[in-house]
């Protein structure tokens, strides 16, 4: 089955036998990761063709056979324009330190949101960028700085240990993959304070639940501190979802929330159900709700009722 613009699609009624896919695992895998595979029966990677054609991959185990599902990586990161990504986006990925977070379901565009904001940024400004992902996808041109992107496995053992020797390695700009967990969650929002820019995404479906999700993976005794340095380090956060476009394709439906001093005070003051009223508000500092961006993309044309 193929996933085209979002759609499941068959290419063929005849299935692929057992020894097609144990094949095809073998001729993408290490014989060290194929044996890594048959004992811990998950395993993600990343696989390039000799035509420069890139692939992530996931080896899985569904019912005592093996499955893969391989996510196509472009060979060129789209640009901001071909994205539609708002000009607050960008501001925002000019500041010098703080935390911008990329949210939404898995396959949702967030990868590719990243990578073409960090592809600008190096475009236009001489900074260090490092990387944490799982498994490495885009491949960041320099640009007029450095770009460093760490896979893990491969070249750091995870993302908390990764991020812990990172304020050694002189970054400007710090991109993880993604904020799984208590220790890299804190471990990213203490490289936000020391100066540093970190951008990061969630799975969460829009501002209100990352903000919950942040201060809820601590014990009760932190929350309080985490939602001040939250209020203080917070540069903004863009949700997105992917819907189909008139005339083939998908285009994003975003929710953009920025940090200002009213959206701060809420944070601090753990009165979250009150952000939807302040990005409502937020039009000219280029904040805007899913509905609102919905009825624009309705307007232009660009979606089907």
């Amino acid at each position: 089955m193929l996933r085209i613009d979002g759609m499941l699609t068959s290419v063929g009624e005849k299935p692929v036998s057992k020894s097609e896919v144990t094949s095809l695992l073998k001729s993408f895998l290490s014989e060290a990761s194929y044996q890594r595979f048959q004992k811990e029966q998950d395993l993600d990677c990343s696989y390039t063709m000799k035509d420069g054609t890139r692939f992530r991959i996931n080896c899985s185990i569904v019912s005592g056979e093996s499955a893969i599902a391989a996510r196509l990586i472009p060979n060129t990161i789209p640009s901001l324009e071909e994205l539609s990504m708002p000009q607050v986006v960008m501001d925002l990925a000019r500041s010098r330190n703080g935390l911008l977070l990329f949210t939404g379901p898995t396959g949702t565009g967030k990868s590719t949101s990243l990578a073409s904001l960090i592809a600008s940024r190096l475009a236009e400004a001489p900074v260090n960028v490092i990387t944490l992902e799982d498994p490495v996808e885009f491949r960041i041109p320099p640009g007029r700085g450095m770009v460093q992107q760490r896979e893990l496995g491969g070249d750091v053992s995870s993302f908390p240990e990764g991020l812990k020797h990172i304020l050694r390695q002189d970054p400007d700009i710090v991109m993880v993959g993604e904020m799984r967990d208590l220790e890299s969650i804190g471990l990213a929002l203490t490289l936000a304070e020391t100066g540093h820019l970190v951008m990061a995404t969630l799975h969460t479906p829009n501002a209100a639940q990352t903000i919950d999700r942040i201060i809820d993976v601590f014990p009760p005794h932190q929350q309080a501190q985490v939602r001040s340095q939250l209020s203080l380090m917070l540069r903004g956060i863009i949700a997105q979802r992917l819907l189909p476009k008139k005339g083939g394709g998908r285009i994003a439906n975003r929710e953009i929330l920025v940090l200002n001093p009213a959206v701060s005070n809420i944070i601090r003051e753990n009165r979250i159900q009150e952000l939807s009223s302040v990005i409502q508000t937020g039009r000219k500092e280029g904040m805007v709700t899913f509905e609102k961006d919905l009825q624009r993309l309705k307007e232009e044309g660009l979606i089907e009722e």
